[in-house]
C-alpha cells in the first residue's frame, strides 16, 4: 500500500478525535533546527495568542487489538488497515512542514499489539522529530491508557500537550462498551502527568533552563450521546477533572453512529450536536465565569435547556440575583449577567472609574444588550419601555417558533439515579482518587 493511500486511511480514522485546540505554547526551534509552535500559516489549533495554526492530524495505526463497541477502528470491523513506521511518519510531517501545509503534529493511534508497544512507537516519532531533526513545532500526543508510567514521562518530556481520553463517562458504560479498558488505566496516567507538570513547574522556579514537561498541559475527551449519562453527570465529572488534575481542556465529542450494536444508538440517529454545544458553553462557564456544576444543573434538572444557553437559563431561574447595577456591582456579579463576557466585565469595571455608565456606553463597550438589558440597571434605572416578565425575556432570546416549541416540549425531568461515574474521582473532591500517585 503506497504512502498516500495509508495517509488517506489514517487521517480519516483520526477525524473522530476532537481534542485539538489552543496550544498555549510560544516556543521556537533551537538555532539550526526547524519548526515553530507560534508561526502562522489537516486540523486546526490555536497559538497562545489566539492565531490559528495547522496540524497534521493522523493515527500511527488503525490496526487495533481492542474491540470497543463505539469505535470505527475496533478489531471486529471489516475495514482497510494501515500503519506508518515512526520514520515514515516523521518524513511525512517534515515534508508537509517544508511545503508550509502544517505547523505541527497531532499524533494518536489505535492500540497496536498493546499499550506499551504503541506508546513506544509514538515516542520514537517524537524522538526523531525533536532530537534528530530538531523540530520545534507544536506536537500534541495521545497517551494510550494502560501504558507504563516511564513511557508517559518520556512522551511528556518531548510533547507540548498530552492527553488521555476518558471517552465514556461512567464505569458501567466503560465495562459494557470498552471491556479492554478500565478507569484505573485511564486515571493513573492522568495523575502521573499532573505530578510531572507540577514537578517541572517547581524546577523552573529554581532554574529557567530546567526542561518543561508538557508545557501546554493535558486534556481529555468524552463521547456524548452514546451512553445514558445525563448532562449533569457529565458536567460534574468535568468539574472534578479540572479540580483534581488541573486539565487545560475537557473536550466533548457528539457520538457519530458508525457501528451497529444493540448497546448504541441506531445508525440513522443524528449526532447530538446541540447537546455538545451546550456542554461546551457550560464548560466555558466553569473555567472562566466562576460557576459550579451544581449551580448550572441539579438532581431535578439533569439536562440543559436546548432553547437557551446555560448562562441565560441560570439567570432566568435565579431572578433573585437580578437586576445588577453596572455602576457598582463587583466583577464576579457582572460575569453572571447574560450578554456580559469576561472582556465586557473588565471594560465595565475600568470605564466606570471615569464616570457613570449608560446603556449607550455599555453598547460601545461590547455588552450584548439584547440579553443583558433584562438583568441590569444603569443608575438604578431599567431600560425605557422594557417588559421584564419571564415570557418577554424568553421571546427576546429565541424565535417565535422556538418559543412555542419550548412551551410545548421542555418540561422538568424526574430525578435520575446517578451511575457509577468514576466514583472515586467524584467523591474524592480536591483529593482525587486514592488509587493515584498524583494530587493529594
Amino acid at each position: 500500500m503506497d504512502t498516500f493511500r495509508r495517509l488517506e486511511i489514517l487521517a480519516g480514522a483520526a477525524k473522530y478525535d476532537v481534542a485539538c485546540t489552543s496550544s498555549g505554547v510560544d516556543k521556537k526551534a533551537p538555532p539550526g533546527g526547524m519548526g515553530s509552535a507560534v508561526a502562522c500559516g489537516i486540523c486546526h489549533s490555536f497559538a497562545g495568542d489566539g492565531r490559528c495554526i495547522s496540524l497534521l492530524k493522523v493515527l500511527l495505526s488503525n490496526a487495533c487489538v481492542y474491540d470497543c463497541q463505539y469505535c470505527v477502528n475496533r478489531r471486529s470491523n471489516d475495514l482497510p488497515r494501515a500503519s506508518f513506521t515512526p520514520r515514515e511518519l516523521v518524513d511525512l510531517t517534515l515534508n508537509f512542514y517544508r511545503r508550509n501545509y502544517i505547523e505541527g503534529l497531532f499524533l494518536s493511534s489505535a492500540v497496536l499489539r498493546n499499550p506499551d508497544y504503541t506508546c513506544e512507537q509514538m515516542l520514537e516519532v517524537l524522538r526523531l522529530l525533536r532530537q534528530e531533526h530538531r523540530f520545534g513545532g507544536y506536537i500534541h500526543t495521545k497517551i494510550i491508557p494502560g501504558a507504563d508510567s516511564r513511557l508517559v514521562a518520556r512522551i511528556g518530556a518531548l510533547a507540548d500537550r498530552v492527553s488521555v481520553n476518558i471517552e465514556l463517562p461512567s464505569q458501567n458504560s466503560l465495562r459494557l462498551l470498552a471491556p479492554d479498558k478500565s478507569k484505573t488505566a485511564i486515571l493513573t496516567p492522568m495523575g502521573d502527568i499532573y505530578r510531572h507538570i507540577q514537578e517541572s513547574a517547581a524546577d523552573r522556579k529554581r532554574s529557567a533552563r530546567a526542561p518543561r514537561f508538557a508545557p501546554a498541559g493535558q486534556s481529555t475527551q468524552m463521547i456524548i450521546g452514546a451512553t445514558p449519562e445525563t448532562d449533569w453527570q457529565i458536567l460534574n465529572l468535568t468539574e472534578s477533572l479540572y479540580k483534581t488534575y488541573k486539565l487545560k481542556r475537557v473536550f466533548f465529542s457528539a457520538y457519530v453512529p458508525v457501528n451497529q450494536s444493540t448497546l448504541l444508538p441506531a445508525l440513522n440517529a443524528k449526532p447530538p450536536l446541540l447537546r455538545e454545544h451546550r456542554l461546551y458553553q457550560a464548560d466555558w462557564l466553569l473555567r472562566f465565569y466562576g460557576f459550579t456544576a451544581r449551580e448550572l444543573l441539579d438532581d431535578q434538572h439533569q439536562s440543559f435547556n436546548p432553547y437557551v444557553d446555560p448562562k441565560c437559563n441560570w439567570a432566568l431561574n435565579h431572578r433573585e440575583f437580578f437586576p445588577v447595577e453596572v455602576n457598582s456591582a463587583p466583577y464576579e456579579h457582572l460575569l453572571r449577567v447574560p450578554g456580559v463576557g469576561v472582556t465586557g466585565a473588565k471594560r465595565i469595571v475600568t470605564t466606570r472609574r471615569a464616570g457613570a455608565l449608560t446603556y449607550e456606553t455599555l453598547k460601545k463597550l461590547g455588552v450584548v444588550l439584547k440579553r443583558a438589558r433584562y438583568f441590569i440597571t444603569c443608575g438604578g434605572k431599567t431600560m425605557a419601555g422594557l417588559k421584564n416578565d419571564q415570557d418577554a425575556v424568553l421571546r427576546s432570546l429565541m424565535s417565535e417558533k422556538a418559543f412555542r416549541q419550548y412551551r410545548e416540549h421542555f418540561q422538568p425531568e424526574p430525578p435520575v439515579r446517578q451511575p457509577r461515574l468514576f466514583e472515586e474521582l467524584l467523591s474524592g473532591g480536591e483529593e482525587g482518587p486514592k488509587c493515584l500517585t498524583g494530587p493529594s
